[in-house]
């Protein structure tokens, strides 16, 4: 149903009425989720199998957006094995390495996309933070200037775009109501529009002029993660795509940034693996009060996932900072005993973050670090490592730990995980 539209439902029927009573003729379709497993499967609860299912969910949503016209082979070949046993494998399908991505229906041509003059991520929450590590990766591709805008704040700003901008809106539900307003008033303003949902039909899909899904399954957990990963996941999909068209960045770092894409689920297996790293870590920590995490350029992205996550799912006070920025008034609150979470996955980053952490420990605070670098093992009170990849990837990695961290501090406290208190799964008023 669009908006100002009636249904009234009987047993053997449904009729639908716009506004002014009138009877409207609509096209039935059955949205078909039978590839989809909607139970908990074996699993204590939904996040956590929604966690556990992300090396597929990931795959599949970059499986479909690879050109049929280049492969010369069906998608399916390359489903991996997905499964929470440790022998099981994943297959990347190294043979697609050098195909093309391919969106369909996407009608901008090359000089469309060279009139584009700067790009909106507008979205709320988690799907906000995914746009996060998305303007690092189309800004560095695709060199286009990208902003990100809380969709709240976006639409009641009278924000300065035309026909000549790009917004890409981002919600799991695709019924976010701040973001789907912010997406009407952006086409008011002329500007092209993407929707990036996981939901096929949802509302935010009948409003933009292009649609991207995630191909997740439907996520039953109220605090979102499999979602997450495939939003970034696509977003990297469509710069390289961008990037192409535009030849903005040498073809060899694209190719290179697609195998590192198609190694992904093996990668996130290796990390779910460690799960009892995590659960043992959470068992240290789940009576604080308040947690603190740090991160500088794309790890403060993966940071403010974290600490929203915490949050909304165990209901401690956490708080996300630009590293940096710890001694410009943050650093007051660090007192003995207090634990901080650092992510260290840019090397040219490194040794700053190391540095403010230090500064943390001097005060007393306890450190918990996740990094893809070999740090000394008595630098820091927990270090998790993550596998290396390209840096346009690491936010997808380095936010599992901090998922499970979420979840087994939640699971400590005996909360329920998968419906926490005052949040609902789809935002759909102001």
């Amino acid at each position: 149903m669009d908006d100002n539209e009636f249904a009234v439902i009987e047993k053997d029927n449904i009729r639908f009425f716009d506004e002014e009573l009138n009877i409207i003729c609509k096209k039935y379709e059955t949205v078909n989720l039978s590839n989809f497993n909607t139970t908990k499967n074996g699993y204590d609860n939904f996040m956590l199998k929604e966690i556990f299912e992300q090396p597929k969910a990931v795959i599949n949503t970059i499986n479909n957006y690879i050109s049929s016209e280049n492969q010369g082979v069906e998608l399916s070949q390359f489903q991996p094995n997905i499964s929470t046993n440790s022998s099981s494998t994943i297959v990347s399908p190294s043979s697609i390495y050098n195909k093309q991505f391919y969106f369909s229906n996407f009608n901008l041509s090359q000089d469309d996309l060279n009139n584009i003059k700067q790009i909106y991520i507008v979205a709320c929450g988690t799907a906000m933070h995914a746009g996060l590590a998305g303007k690092n990766i189309i800004e560095k591709l695709c060199k286009i200037p990208t902003f990100i805008e809380i969709a709240s704040e976006f639409r009641y700003r009278d924000p300065i775009i035309n026909e000549n901008t790009l917004c890409i809106f981002i919600s799991q539900s695709g019924e976010t109501a701040d973001t789907i307003a912010a997406l009407k008033l952006a086409k008011e303003k002329g500007s092209k529009t993407i929707a990036l949902t996981n939901v096929f039909g949802s509302s935010i899909t009948r409003e933009a002029h292009f649609s991207f899904y995630t191909y997740a399954g439907p996520e039953i957990a109220v605090a979102s993660t499999k979602a997450y990963t495939c939003q970034v996941s696509l977003i990297c999909c469509f710069a390289i795509y961008m990037a192409e068209i535009l030849e903005s960045t040498n073809c060899n770092v694209l190719e290179e940034l697609k195998k590192d894409l198609f190694d992904l689920p093996t990668k996130i297996k290796e990390v779910l693996q460690k799960q009892e790293e995590i659960k043992n870590i959470a068992k240290q920590c789940y009576l604080q009060k308040d947690l603190f995490f740090l991160g500088r350029g794309i790890d403060y992205a993966v940071s403010l996932e974290g600490s929203l996550k915490l949050k909304e799912i165990s209901y401690i006070h956490s708080e996300a900072y630009a590293a940096g920025e710890l001694k410009h008034g943050p650093i007051a609150l660090i007192e003995a005993g207090v634990y901080v979470v650092g992510i260290l996955t840019d090397d040219k980053l490194t040794l700053k973050t190391i540095s403010n952490l230090q500064e943390v420990i001097s005060r007393g605070a306890k450190t918990f670090v996740i990094t893809n670098s070999k740090l000394p093992n008595n630098t820091f009170d927990f270090i998790f490592t993550v596998p290396k990849t390209n840096s346009f990837l690491t936010p997808i990695l380095s936010v599992i730990p901090l998922q499970l961290f979420a979840y087994y501090i939640a699971k400590e406290k005996g909360l329920d995980v998968d419906k926490p208190r005052n949040l609902a799964k789809s935002v759909t008023v102001e």
